[in-house]
C-alpha cells in the first residue's frame, strides 16, 4: 500500500471518529499493516498528516483529526431526516447546513453539534450550504418509551434481552437494545428507558439502554397518547412536595389576603368560557361612560399571590411552562388544587385577582387605565353558546334567563366592533381557520370530528384579552422597566422576497416598499385577493412568510396584531409567562421602580422568556401530534370512502389535501395518473405537460381513501375523479427538461418505477422527497409558520 493509499485509509479512521485520540499502534492494527516494515509506512504517513495539518499529536504521542479554525464556531442544532440526511442550524438568521447521510456522525435530532462547513450553499437556485458533523456535543436525547419486543425470535448479542419498538420517524433509523440491567419487562409493555449507549462508528444505527419505568400494556387505553407524553418529555406528574404545598393553601380567600386589595366584589362581572372549562382564569365587565367612552374591566386570576419564588410550586410551573391540551386530556400547569379551585374565577365565591380596568374611546383607543390588585365575586359564570344566543340570535329564553346583564352583554358587543374595527384600521392581520374537537369514547378511539364554530362570544373575549395584554404591556414599556413582553418580529427579508415573487406570478400588485414591511401593507394584500380562486394561496404563502411569536425581555412589538407593545398577562393559570407578569406589576407595585428595584428581576428575564418559549412549542408539537394520530384513527375506520376535499398545500412529490373535518392527507405524484405533472415552486402548482391540468392551493377535489399508517400519522389519499382538474398556461414559455425515460415504457413510468433518474425522482416513487421527510401538518414540517405565530395554543386563542 503507497502513502497516498495510507493517508487516504487514516483520514477515513479519523473522520469516522472526529474527536477520538489514536495511539500509532492501534492505527496500525485498524489497518491491518502489522506486518514486518509496514510499521514505518504508517508513521511516515502520519507524519505527513500533521505536516499538511490534517491531524493533531498531543503531548503523549496520540493522533486525532485536526479541527479547523473555521469551524470551531459552528456549533448548532441538528435536525434529523427519517432517511438518513439532516440540517444543522447555526444562525437563525442563516440558512441551515445540509448534512448527507455519510456526515452525520450517527447524530440524533437536537443534539447539539459543532460542524465543518465543506461547501456554499446558492440562494439563486435554494442550494444550502454543506456542512458535516465534527462533534457531538451534547445529547438531547437521554431517554426513550416505545414498545419492548422478546429477543426470542432475534439473534441479539449477550447480555440484551429485547428491543424497542421507537415510533418517532427519526429514530426510525436506528435499533435499541434494552440491556439486562435494569426492569425486565414483558412483551407488549411500553416502557420509559435511559439511553446508556449512542450510535458509534463501531456501531452505527445503535442504541442500548435500560427499561427504568413500565407504563403498561401497548393497548391499555391512552397509551398511545402517554407515549406522546413521553417522547416530549413534559412533566405530567406532581412532585408530593408539590401536592403538600397546594394542599396547605386555604380553599377560601382570608380576611388577611384581601389587605391591599381594591374590592371590586359589588361589580357586575362574568367568566366567559367554553362548556367543559374548568380553569377559570379571567372575568369581564363593561358599561358604557357618561362621556360616551367605555368603561372595560378585565380581571385575571392572581396565581403568582398563591405561587411565590422559591417554592415547589413555582419550580415545577416554571419548568412545565404551560398547561399542554391532548384530546381527551389536559396536563394542568399547576396543581387542580389551583387551577380548578382558589385560583379559578369560580362565580358566586370571592377571588384574589389582578386587575386592568381601561378607558376606551368610541374610536378603540385606550385613553385611560389602571393596574391594581382586587378582589372579585363572579356574578355568574356564562358560556360561548349562551352569550351567542343572546348578542347573536336573541334567544329569548337565554335572555330572560340572564335578564340584569343582557345590558353589558350588548355593550360587550358594541364595544367588541369598536375594538375589531380598531385593530383592522392598523393593520392587525387576520387569518380565517377551522378548529376540530376530536370525540373519543372510553378506550380513547376516535369516534367523531366536531368543528368548533367562532361566533361573537368567543371573538369578543379574544378582544378584550388583546386590549388589556396590550394596556399592561404598555405601562410597563414606558416606565422603562424590566418586564416580560410577547412579541412577533416583522418577517425575514428573504422570506417576504420569495412571497413577493409568487404574488407577481399571480398577477397580484404589490403597494409599498417591500424593505418597508408593515402590517397594513400585507392586510392589503390579503383584501385585495378576497375571495377570489387565489386567496387560499396567498393567505397560505403569507403564514408560512411569518416568524413564529416568542416571549422576551425586549418590548419588539407584535407585527401580526399591529400593537407596538404586546405581552400575556391573561392566562397565568396556564402559562407561566403570564404569571411572572403578575408577579413583576406586584414588585414594583410594592418596591418602586427604582435602579435597586429594577436589578431584582433583570438577570433573570431571559432565563425565563427562553424556557418559557421552549415550553409554548414543547406543548404545542405534542398537541399536534396527537391531533394528528387521533384523525389518523379516525379515518382508518374509513378507508375506500370518498369526500370532498380541498389542495392544501403543492409540492414535488404530491399535493397535501384537507378534509371539512380538518384532516389532512397526502396524494403522492405517483397516484395522479393521467399526465406527467411539473411541480412550479413559485406558483406552488403541478402541471400537466400534455392536459395543461393543474392542480394549485384552494382547489376543490373529490378524493378517495386508500391507505392510513396511525403509528406514522399518516394519512394517503388519490383522486376519485382525475381528468378533472382546471387548465392552465402556466407551463408557456417554462423550459422543460426532458422526460423521456430510457428503456421504461409508459405503464412502468405511471407506476412510479423508473423516479431514481435525473430531476424528476424527487416528484415520484418515494414519498419523502424533497430534501425532507413527508411534510406533516401535524407535526409542524408542513406548515413553516403556523396559527401560533398569532394566537398561541388553539385552547388558548382568547389569549392571543
Amino acid at each position: 500500500m503507497n502513502k497516498e493509499k495510507i493517508i487516504e485509509k487514516l483520514t477515513e479512521l479519523f473522520q469516522a471518529e472526529p474527536t477520538k485520540k489514536f495511539a500509532v499502534g492501534e492505527l496500525v492494527q485498524k489497518l491491518g499493516m502489522e506486518g514486518a516494515g509496514q510499521f514505518k509506512f504508517v508513521v511516515q504517513a502520519l507524519t505527513q498528516m500533521e505536516h499538511d495539518k490534517k491531524v493533531d499529536l498531543d503531548d503523549e504521542g496520540n493522533f486525532s483529526l485536526a479541527q479547523s479554525a473555521d469551524s470551531e464556531n459552528l456549533m448548532g442544532i441538528f435536525h434529523a431526516n427519517d432517511r438518513g440526511y439532516g440540517f444543522v442550524t447555526v444562525d437563525p438568521e442563516e440558512p441551515d447546513f445540509f448534512i448527507n447521510p455519510t456526515a452525520t456522525l450517527s447524530a440524533l435530532n437536537g443534539d447539539e453539534v459543532k460542524i465543518e462547513k465543506i461547501g456554499d450553499g446558492d440562494p439563486t437556485i435554494n442550494k444550502r450550504p454543506e456542512g458535516k458533523i465534527v462533534e457531538i456535543l451534547n445529547h438531547s436525547l437521554s431517554q426513550v418509551v416505545g414498545e419492548f419486543q422478546s429477543a426470542e425470535d432475534e439473534n441479539l448479542p449477550a447480555g440484551i434481552i429485547g428491543t424497542v419498538h421507537l415510533k418517532d420517524k427519526k429514530l426510525s433509523n436506528f435499533k435499541f437494545l434494552l440491556e439486562d440491567k435494569g426492569l425486565h419487562p414483558v412483551a407488549g409493555e411500553v416502557i420509559l428507558a435511559d439511553i446508556s449507549a449512542y450510535p458509534s462508528a463501531a456501531l452505527p444505527g445503535i442504541l442500548k439502554g435500560v427499561a427504568v419505568k413500565i407504563l403498561g400494556n401497548v393497548n391499555d387505553p391512552g397509551m398511545d397518547i402517554l407515549q406522546i407524553v413521553y417522547e416530549h418529555e413534559i412533566p405530567h406528574e406532581f412532585p408530593e412536595d408539590v401536592m403538600d404545598e397546594a394542599e396547605a393553601i386555604p380553599d377560601h380567600v382570608t380576611d388577611e389576603e384581601k389587605a391591599g386589595r381594591e374590592d371590586l366584589t359589588d361589580q357586575n362581572l362574568v367568566t366567559i368560557d367554553s362548556i367543559e372549562s374548568k380553569d377559570l382564569d379571567d372575568a369581564v365587565n363593561v358599561w358604557k361612560m357618561d362621556n360616551g367612552n367605555f368603561h372595560l374591566g378585565v380581571h385575571i386570576a392572581d396565581v403568582s399571590h398563591y405561587v411565590t419564588p422559591g417554592t415547589a410550586l413555582n419550580r415545577e410551573a416554571f419548568e412545565r411552562g404551560t398547561s399542554v391540551y391532548l384530546t381527551d386530556r389536559v396536563i394542568p400547569m399547576l396543581p387542580p388544587k389551583l387551577s380548578n379551585g382558589i385560583c379559578s374565577l369560580n362565580p358566586h365565591v370571592e377571588r384574589c385577582t389582578m386587575t386592568c380596568e381601561m378607558e376606551i374611546d368610541p374610536d378603540g383607543h385606550v385613553v385611560d387605565h389602571r393596574i391594581f390588585p382586587s378582589i372579585i365575586k363572579s356574578t355568574e359564570r356564562m358560556t360561548y353558546i349562551a352569550i351567542n344566543k343572546i348578542v347573536e340570535s336573541h334567544d329569548q329564553k337565554t335572555m330572560d334567563r340572564y335578564a340584569d346583564l343582557v345590558p353589558m352583554f350588548q355593550d360587550m358587543a358594541e364595544l367588541h366592533k369598536i375594538l375589531l374595527k380598531m385593530r383592522k384600521r392598523r393593520g392587525a392581520i387576520e387569518f380565517d381557520d377551522t378548529e376540530a374537537k376530536i370525540i373519543v369514547d372510553e378506550q380513547g378511539h376516535p369516534t367523531d370530528i366536531q368543528l368548533r364554530e367562532r361566533g361573537t362570544s368567543e371573538r369578543m373575549v379574544e378582544s378584550f384579552m388583546l386590549a388589556a395584554n396590550e394596556t399592561v404591556a404598555a405601562h410597563f414599556h414606558k416606565l422603562k422597566v424590566p418586564f416580560v413582553y410577547r412579541i412577533h418580529e416583522s418577517p425575514k427579508p428573504e422570506k417576504i422576497d420569495t412571497f413577493f415573487e409568487m404574488l407577481g406570478g399571480l398577477g397580484v400588485e404589490v403597494t409599498g416598499k417591500k424593505t418597508e414591511i408593515k402590517p397594513k401593507m400585507l392586510q392589503n394584500i390579503l383584501k385585495k385577493v378576497a375571495d377570489k380562486p387565489e386567496e387560499a394561496m396567498v393567505s397560505t404563502m403569507l403564514l408560512r412568510s411569518m416568524q413564529q411569536a416568542k416571549y422576551s425581555p425586549e418590548p419588539l412589538g407584535h407585527f401580526g396584531i399591529a400593537a407596538a407593545d404586546y405581552t400575556h398577562f391573561t392566562s397565568p393559570i396556564r402559562r407561566y409567562p403570564d404569571l411572572m407578569v403578575h408577579r413583576l406589576i406586584h414588585f414594583y407595585l410594592e418596591n418602586g421602580i427604582g435602579d435597586e428595584a429594577q436589578e431584582k428581576y433583570a438577570d433573570q428575564l431571559d432565563e425565563i422568556t427562553t424556557h418559557s418559549s421552549d415550553a409554548e412549542r414543547r406543548g404545542i408539537s405534542a398537541e399536534r401530534d396527537t391531533d394528528a394520530m387521533k384523525k389518523a384513527e379516525f379515518m382508518s375506520d374509513h378507508v375506500g370512502e370518498e369526500f370532498d376535499a380541498v389542495v392544501s398545500s403543492v409540492t414535488k412529490f404530491g399535493m397535501f389535501i384537507a378534509l371539512p373535518n380538518t384532516v389532512e392527507g397526502l396524494i403522492h405524484i405517483s397516484q395522479i395518473q393521467d399526465d406527467y405533472y411539473e411541480y412550479l415552486e413559485k406558483q406552488m402548482a403541478l402541471v400537466g405537460r400534455r392536459t395543461k391540468q393543474t392542480y394549485r392551493i384552494g382547489q376543490p377535489v373529490r378524493v378517495k381513501l386508500i391507505n392510513v399508517n396511525v403509528e406514522q400519522k399518516e394519512v394517503d389519499f388519490t383522486l376519485a375523479d382525475p381528468g378533472h382538474a382546471p387548465k392552465t398556461d402556466l407551463l408557456d414559455g417554462v423550459e422543460l427538461p426532458d422526460r423521456r425515460p430510457k428503456r421504461h415504457n409508459d405503464q412502468q413510468r405511471r407506476n412510479g418505477n423508473f423516479h431514481n433518474k435525473g430531476k424528476y425522482k424527487h416528484q415520484g416513487g418515494n414519498r419523502h422527497s424533497n430534501n425532507g421527510s413527508r411534510p406533516n401538518k401535524a407535526s409542524g414540517q408542513h406548515s413553516h409558520q403556523s396559527h401560533q405565530n398569532f394566537k398561541g395554543n388553539k385552547q388558548h386563542r382568547k389569549n392571543r
